[in-house]
């Protein structure tokens, strides 16, 4: 259930429509939604300020589309992450409105029309090979709200690249910065600003480094204060978090 949802439930109550007993079982009867080999949690939106997040991988399209009927139902927004293109293209086709992001591998399905987006993140790729992931973090933030300004390819091995984007970076609220190879981005910026930095290692390189370990360490040891360090490829919990922090900073 959204928060739209329980101040009409709220106001009915108020206005005398509903009694406070048929309220409170109206809110209990939507707390999760059982659909055999998934329990959706209905409430993720009231604590969380946004609806519980499908992944796609490891689904079937007919799981999937059961999910999102489910969450449609309930009047939430639908936003699956992880999701190949042929995936997509069926869900798209049953559920009008709803929108695919290829860059991102990321569906959503709006519950209203979005407001007004939020100014104040930043997302940044070091290469080209990064552009997935920090899409994926880039899409999830917008999703939730937010203007997202993108900067890409600005790795290390060219420092002015970076600079070239200081008025950004010095504007914004919180930055994410998805790196591959040495990882070694997200630790320039976060000496560069003075707001929340977000790290987000690639699975991008060569050898042991092309899993994402070397970046991954890099960034777990930085000396630059302010960095907060996500899992390897892990772009949408890296815009999850982004939203959070610039909702709280309004």
């Amino acid at each position: 259930m959204g928060r739209e949802k329980q101040r009409k439930i709220l106001s009915r109550v108020r206005s005398g429509e509903l009694s406070v007993k048929e309220a409170l079982e109206q809110l209990r009867q939507e707390t999760v939604d059982e659909l055999g080999f998934a329990t959706l949690d209905l409430q993720r939106a009231l604590r969380r300020g946004f609806p519980e997040v499908v992944l796609g991988e490891g689904k079937t399209p007919s799981q999937l589309a059961d999910i999102t009927r489910s969450l449609r139902r309930a009047g939430q927004t639908v936003l699956i992450t992880r999701l190949g293109p042929d995936v997509a293209r069926g869900l798209v086709q049953s559920f009008p409105g709803a929108e695919y992001h290829e860059a991102a591998r990321s569906m959503v399905l709006r519950s209203d029309r979005p407001r007004r987006p939020r100014p104040g993140i930043v997302v940044m790729s070091a290469g080209t090979a990064d552009l997935g992931v920090a899409e994926e973090a880039a899409f999830t933030a917008e999703v939730m709200g937010n203007k997202v300004e993108r900067v890409h390819d600005v790795g290390v091995a060219g420092l002015h690249r970076v600079l070239a984007h200081r008025k950004s970076l010095l504007e914004a609220r919180v930055i994410v910065v998805v790196a591959g190879m040495e990882g070694a981005l997200p630790s320039v910026v976060a000496g560069l600003t003075d707001c929340p930095v977000i790290g987000v290692p690639t699975s991008t390189g060569y050898g042991e480094g092309g899993r994402g370990r070397a970046a991954l360490l890099a960034m777990l040891n930085s000396c630059a204060a302010g960095l907060t360090v996500v899992n390897i490829d892990h772009g949408f919990s890296a815009g999850y978090a982004a939203a959070l922090i610039n909702r709280r900073m309004r």
